[in-house]
């Protein structure tokens, strides 16, 4: 198998993972919040499988960006992380309204932007950034500096 193959069955993967830890994060996520919000524990799926493909945009968007920042403070590549998320979260719901006349996600409550986004939300799209340059970095092989250790 040429190298140009290998490099497009990795970019595959990346992708797939990138959409199945995505959609596990926000599972994750729903569940600690309607479990919190109820008192009991309550687990909840992702909202829906069509979200894989849009969590699998981080390979084209995100990785990319992390090579970008690499060696910025934490801080810097979480704002920078945080602003992303919440724009292509944005855009894709709006997009999404256009197509289905729904949102998956729908916010009401919060500082909601038209049901699409959330400002709040801000600080974990950071910290979820910041844990994907993990996830980047041993999809890639690629090792982490001594700087992103210490963020």
């Amino acid at each position: 198998m040429s190298e140009e193959a290998i490099g497009r069955v990795g970019a595959r993967f990346r992708f797939v993972a990138y959409g199945v830890a995505g959609s596990a994060a926000e599972a994750l996520f729903t569940s600690a919040v309607a479990s919190v919000g109820a008192g009991r524990l309550i687990v909840r799926g992702p909202s829906t499988p069509l979200m894989v493909p849009l969590y699998g945009l981080a390979l084209p968007l995100f990785e990319p960006l992390h090579d970008r920042l690499r060696g910025r403070p934490a801080w810097q590549r979480g704002a920078v992380y945080a602003a992303g998320v919440l724009a292509i979260e944005a855009l894709s719901g709006l997009a999404w309204r256009r197509w289905t006349r729904s949102v998956p996600w729908e916010y009401r409550s919060g500082l909601a932007i038209g049901g699409v986004t959330r400002l709040d939300y801000a600080p974990g799209w950071a910290i979820l950034g910041l844990a994907a340059e993990r996830l980047h970095d041993a999809l890639t092989r690629r090792s982490i500096t001594t700087h992103e250790r210490s963020a």
